[in-house]
């Protein structure tokens, strides 16, 4: 008869054992990731691109679910409350993974804490763009103007908790303006009104606002990095234009809670993987959009900036008072 102590031994080993090969043989099956906007919009073409890539890599079918709805508040905390077993996941975005927590009260989800982080997928910086007849010719003048006039001008964004919106947020923050805020359904609404003149300026992403540039419906001032972009090369950065004031937009990889290590890694190799294609370079280089930096990649890197990025919006969303319940 087997004494107490090896039949739980013995317990213990077939516990530990019946868990790695579920790891050593992922994915055997295909991989959905949940895009929480709907298809065609930035978060949406990144992940289709991206997913290809690591579809080859990991020798699986990636397979983009939409759920769109609350800011993408829906689709991460269906994605947080998914089975951690690495067949689902999500691409979130700056407002999701860093101003969501400041905007609703009630989330059900918390952005540090409730996802095994898998990685950055793209950084792209925010255009400093304003309606085609503003006299300002530079950045500083423009901001002298919107000074001068906070209170006569009007800000568009594409709707509470949108990446303009908080661009916006902390833009009017830096500088001391306070502009009557007008949400829209979208940033192609937004964009249509900018260019009809119905609303004064905007500060959003750059591959959002490319074309309305290039066809000279609107200015642009700056790029809000510390380099020019070379899908916007006529376009100074707001370094280069001697403002303090930089802020990207940013796309997130990441799994539910308790998803085994040994999967967010070899997530996570493919999709360092990607980002080193040069195909996928091109590309982001169209969408005005870069790459992390391998010391930006992974899942600590992505901890990192998440927890950095929530630290430095809650206050300036709370200051003002903003909620998207």
């Amino acid at each position: 008869m087997r004494c107490k102590g090896e039949l739980m031994l013995s317990a213990l080993f077939v516990l530990v054992m019946s868990g790695v090969p579920a790891a050593a043989q992922y994915p055997s099956k295909p991989i959905t990731v949940i895009v929480p906007f709907a298809a065609g919009g930035p978060t949406d073409v990144v992940t289709r691109l991206l997913g290809d890539h690591m579809s080859r890599t990991l020798g699986q079918t990636i397979i983009v679910e939409n759920v769109g709805g609350a800011g993408g508040t829906i689709g991460m905390t269906r994605a947080a409350q998914a089975e951690p077993d690495g067949y689902t996941i999500a691409v979130g975005n700056t407002g999701t993974q860093s101003a969501a927590p400041a905007l609703y009260p009630n989330l059900r989800y918390d952005p540090a804490a409730s996802f095994a982080q898998i990685g950055v997928t793209n950084f792209t910086p925010e255009a400093i763009v304003a309606k085609k007849s503003t006299a300002a010719s530079t950045l500083k003048q423009l901001i002298d103007y919107l000074k001068a006039n906070s209170q006569k001008l009007i800000y568009g964004h594409a709707g509470v908790g949108s990446i303009s919106h908080v661009a916006g947020l902390l833009f009017n923050a830096e500088f001391g303006l306070k502009p009557t805020l007008v949400p829209y359904r979208g940033t192609g609404p937004a964009l249509q009104a900018l260019v009809a003149e119905q609303l004064d300026y905007m500060i959003d992403q750059s591959l959002n606002v490319i074309p309305q540039v290039k066809a000279g419906t609107i200015k642009a001032y700056a790029v809000a990095a510390s380099e020019r972009l070379a899908s916007l090369s006529e376009v100074p950065s707001t370094v280069e234009a001697g403002v303090d004031f930089t802020f990207r937009a940013w796309n997130a990889m990441v799994a539910p809670k308790g998803t085994p290590k040994e999967i967010v890694g070899k997530l996570a190799d493919a999709l360092s993987k990607a980002l080193d294609d040069p195909n996928v370079q091109e590309r982001y280089s169209e969408l005005g959009s870069s790459a992390p930096t391998p010391g930006e990649r992974g899942p600590a890197g992505l901890q990192k900036l998440v927890e950095s990025e929530v630290a430095r919006i809650t206050p300036v969303i709370k200051a003002a008072g903003v909620t998207a319940d």
